[in-house]
């Protein structure tokens, strides 16, 4: 595959699959999007599509999951680390691979943009998951986060559903200030904003369309940062 490492188990030293909480549940995830989650999903790939014309190719997926965004929005590669999420990913035609975003199995300089969609929240160290987007981003490669801020009516509801100990939901969320800073300590400069899912958790019945900028009231934010220091691209095969 372009871009990969490979190695022998095609997967990542250290990285045991069998543990992905997400291998017990994933049928149940990905019927999420069919079932209670389909108008939400819609709404939130709309903001996704609206900034989709800014980016270059080639495209990664970092926590692609089942790959119900990437097979919306064109993504060609992703990388999770539960192998049945990918089983899943695989048929909707996503190359994928086996790994964690914070020490992703790619070349670096490959990518021209990386999408982070609803994963920050499960990234044992988000900084260094972000720096390892940087390093795989080439020069002028932007990356797209798509994130449940904790200061909003979504984010307080899904932290209840984790105090409460929901399988889906067993991380802390964060504000807006604390992906910005991480974004700037990874080395990325935020170019644009827009916010969307304005309607309450549960309540969510009809289409909603993305707004420029920041909200505390929006369930669903969109940042596009871009890579703040200059590299050549790579041979995308070591």
């Amino acid at each position: 595959m372009t871009g990969e490492k490979q190695n022998k188990d095609n997967g990542v030293a250290g990285l045991n699959p069998a543990k992905s909480p997400f291998n017990a549940l994933a049928s149940a995830y990905d019927a999420w999007f069919e079932e209670k989650g389909k108008l939400t999903f819609a709404i939130e790939l709309e903001a996704l599509q609206e900034v989709v014309p800014l980016l270059p190719k080639p495209w990664l997926e970092v926590g692609v999951g089942s790959g119900r965004f990437a097979q919306a929005l064109g993504i060609e590669f992703g990388v999770d680390p539960s192998s049945k999420l990918l089983d899943i990913a695989k048929t909707r035609g996503i190359n994928v691979v086996l790994g964690r975003g914070e020490d992703a199995p790619f070349d670096s300089n490959f990518f021209g943009a990386i999408f982070i969609i609803t994963v920050l929240c499960f990234a044992d160290f988000p900084v260094r998951l972000l720096r390892e987007a940087h390093r795989m981003l080439g020069e002028g490669g932007k990356i797209v986060i798509g994130e449940v801020l904790l200061e909003s009516p979504w984010g307080q509801y899904y932290q209840a559903k984790r105090k409460s100990g929901h399988p889906f939901y067993h991380r802390d969320f964060y504000s807006y200030t604390e992906i910005t800073g991480f974004l700037k300590q990874a080395g990325f400069s935020v170019e644009k904003v827009s916010s969307t899912l304005f309607q309450e958790p549960c309540e969510v019945k009809c289409m909603e369309y993305p707004r420029a900028g920041i909200s505390p009231d929006a369930g669903f934010t969109v940042i596009i940062a871009g890579k703040s220091l200059h590299s050549s691209k790579g041979s995308g095969v070591i």
